[in-house]
Parts: C-alpha cells; structure tokens; sequence
C-alpha cells in the first residue's frame, strides 16, 4: 500500500516539473529539491466558499516559480477538461 502512494505521488511530482515547471530553475530538479524549495513552504491558506487563497512571504525565493507552475498547471487543467 504505502509503495503505491509512493508512486502515485511520484508521478504527481513528474507531471508538476514536466507542465508547470518547465521554463524555470526547476525543470530538472529532483523530487526531493521540489519537495524541499516547493512544497514545503510558510505560507498563509484562506479557503472560501468559492476559493482558496495562498499568501506567501514576499522574501520566499520559489514564490515566482510558484505562481508560474500554478497558472499553468491551471490552464492544463482546463484545456483537458473542455470538450473536443
């Protein structure tokens, strides 16, 4: 059970870097350097009824690459989920 949750969450470290962390320091990072600089960050999560907002510390490094890999994980989301 728990070596599938590990790869599960590999390959959800793998579709991060390849589509939303291709044109940054990032791109060829390993999942542990993800983890480390991405994942694991200080940050204030206000969840709404209609959204969820993440407020990082304006000194946070990783913040620019952050908010790119969101924006284009989000455009992923939606071209796949329109109809063709």
């Amino acid at each position: 059970m728990r070596s599938d949750a590990n790869c599960a969450l590999l390959q959800l470290l793998y579709a991060l870097r390849r589509i939303g962390l291709h044109d940054t320091d990032f791109a060829q990072a390993t999942c542990g350097t993800i983890r480390l600089k991405l994942l694991k960050i200080g940050a204030l999560v206000r969840i709404s009824v209609r959204r969820i907002k993440i407020a990082m510390a304006s000194a946070c490094p990783a913040a620019r690459d952050w908010g790119r890999a969101a924006v284009r994980l989000a455009i992923a989301a939606l071209a796949r989920a329109s109809p063709a």
